[in-house]
């Protein structure tokens, strides 16, 4: 390559990026599949076991108490590593159905996705959500089929039932050789190897044998009998049926190469790294009111989607995860706020591993950087070196349970208020006053059960305090909106209007009856599920 095509430091460093978020339902080893990953990537030198019971090592991705006390993902993770010569940034999700919202915030910024399903349980229901985001974001997905050491669904119908419910074609690279206590390894397709599994060399459980296809005598030597005829049968069909993979298709969102394995014994987490680095996309274009940022622009362009306070409890501090979109990154440098219209210098930036810590010098495209926030920054926000820009907002879910927090101890209220206002901001929960009250005594809204669990225990470990949860008999928020998008302030049927945290109008009702009393009474309002989407006109997603 001459010098003049040669691609310069800069544009290196951003097509090297890849930036990806795993989907699954609970207790398909999301939180295992995360610390063998970053186990891989030499982040961590002794991956911990999911739950933190005596004598055992809590997850390292889980960094909150109640995390590693119940065995869950309750926020979401942000981790980097570097595998043969990509940068990779692993943002891991929140699995419980009662953080969509932080889930959705989190795949906002991802460029791909790898989509986890247990081989007995197959397609459940939070997968399925989840892929529905992935879908009508447009984002690329990988799949792996964990827990293939334990009894299963056969791969034949478990591939029929991903394609049938997710309306996907599935492209297998590599094949399973038995499951349960007859799993032998798998057979990768492209490549032509077997992959022995051998559960009880923990030093090495893998084993990789070159073979030249289904008909090399080492199949015999290796593997047993009746498995081997199976095995044949099913690849021979796939091989005859499925064609070539396509990139176009897997880009486009309608393919998905499909791997196999088992998280809990580090078996074939590498051989999946080795197919998404080859095929994940590098950071693509972020589209934003009027046009579109690029990559490789070299004007810096970055957006706010996760906000979190006291990750250390010493100082108080809160911190707001950037998705570098454009440009390059540089501690300590000015940039342009827009939303506040002014300049903020970003003097503290970190990159995370659970609770641990690490200096951000320079940052590209597709990285995510954690900026020390003192109250600036919202989910949502831009920022940027060069002129006010807007990305597509991040929806907020409409909540259906409602309460009203209490401590016993009045000296402590004014406590309890700084610390509900800063667990809100997070997008935790939301709150809405009551004009007439104000905000001294806010409603909390949630949008699942979890969520109210969360918040009492945060605010009894982070701000010692023991509170009350008083609940309220309201399951529907909407946010009236005129024909023009515009907010109403005054409805027919003598309805309280409350506001929200950004002094939005909205209602809370007891059931959907009341809604369409609202709607009948107003013909010519809009109740819109979130202001986002009365701001957009798209339709909100339903998770």
């Amino acid at each position: 390559m001459s010098k003049q095509n040669r691609p310069s430091e800069f544009e290196t460093e951003v097509m090297r990026r890849r930036t990806f978020a795993i989907i699954s339902h609970p207790d398909a080893g999301k939180t295992t599949l995360t610390e063998k990953l970053i186990f891989h990537g030499g982040v961590i030198h002794e991956a911990g076991e999911v739950k933190g019971k005596a004598g055992t090592k809590a997850a390292t991705s889980d960094w909150m108490t109640l995390e590693q006390q119940r065995g869950i993902s309750i926020t979401s993770s942000v981790i980097q590593f570097d595998y043969r010569g990509l940068r990779v940034n692993l943002l891991d999700t929140p699995g419980h159905k009662d953080f969509s919202e932080d889930t959705y915030r989190t795949l906002v910024a991802a460029d791909s996705a790898v989509m986890l399903i247990d081989v007995a349980k197959g397609v459940e229901e939070r997968t399925k959500k989840l892929y529905e985001v992935c879908r009508y974001r447009q984002i690329p997905v990988f799949t792996f089929v964990n827990k293939c050491d334990r009894e299963g669904k056969a791969p034949l119908e478990l591939l029929d039932e991903i394609e049938s419910t997710l309306k996907m074609n599935c492209y297998p690279m590599t094949w399973p050789i038995g499951l349960g206590g007859l799993f032998h390894g798998l057979y990768h397709r492209e490549r032509k190897e077997l992959i022995l599994y051998h559960p009880k060399h923990e030093e090495k459980p893998t084993e990789i044998i070159p073979v030249s296809g289904l008909d090399d005598p080492k199949w015999e030597e290796l593997i047993s009998p009746h498995i081997l005829q199976q095995v044949r049968e099913e690849i021979e069909l796939v091989d005859g049926t499925l064609g070539e993979f396509s990139r176009e298709k897997f880009l486009a969102g309608e393919m998905s190469p499909v791997t196999f394995g088992s998280a809990k014994h580090n078996f074939a987490v590498d051989t999946f790294l080795d197919i998404f680095t080859e095929f994940a996309p590098p950071p693509g274009p972020r589209k934003i009111k009027g046009g579109e940022v690029k990559p490789l622009d070299k004007t810096l362009t970055g957006f706010v989607f996760k906000i979190q306070a006291n990750m250390d409890r010493r100082h108080r501090d809160r911190v707001a995860f950037v998705r570098i979109c454009s440009g390059r990154f540089e501690r300590g440098m000015k940039v342009y706020h827009p939303r506040i219209d002014r300049d903020i210098r970003l003097a503290h930036s970190t990159q995370f591993v659970a609770q641990e810590r690490e200096t951000v010098d320079v940052a590209y495209a597709g990285d995510i950087v954690g900026v020390a926030d003192a109250g600036y920054f919202q989910i949502g926000d831009a920022v940027t070196t060069g002129k006010a820009i807007e990305f597509e907002p991040i929806p907020k879910f409409p909540p259906e349970l409602f309460a009203k927090l209490s401590v016993s101890d009045a000296m402590k209220r004014q406590k309890l208020q700084k610390g509900v206002k800063q667990i809100s901001e997070e997008g935790a929960v939301q709150l809405f006053i009551d004009p007439v009250i104000g905000p001294q005594d806010p409603i909390i809204g949630v949008v699942g059960e979890l969520q109210f669990e969360v918040l009492l225990f945060r605010l009894q470990d982070e701000y010692g305090l023991d509170v009350r949860l008083n609940r309220l008999p309201y399951s529907v928020a909407r946010w009236p909106r005129d024909k023009e998008g515009k907010p109403v302030y005054k409805l027919n049927g003598n309805f309280t209007i409350y506001r929200d945290m950004n002094e939005q109008p909205v209602i809370l009702l007891e059931k959907e009856w009341d809604l369409n009393w609202a709607k009948k009474e107003n013909p010519d309002i809009e109740f819109a599920t979130s202001i986002t989407a009365a701001r957009t006109g798209r339709p909100a997603l339903e998770l």
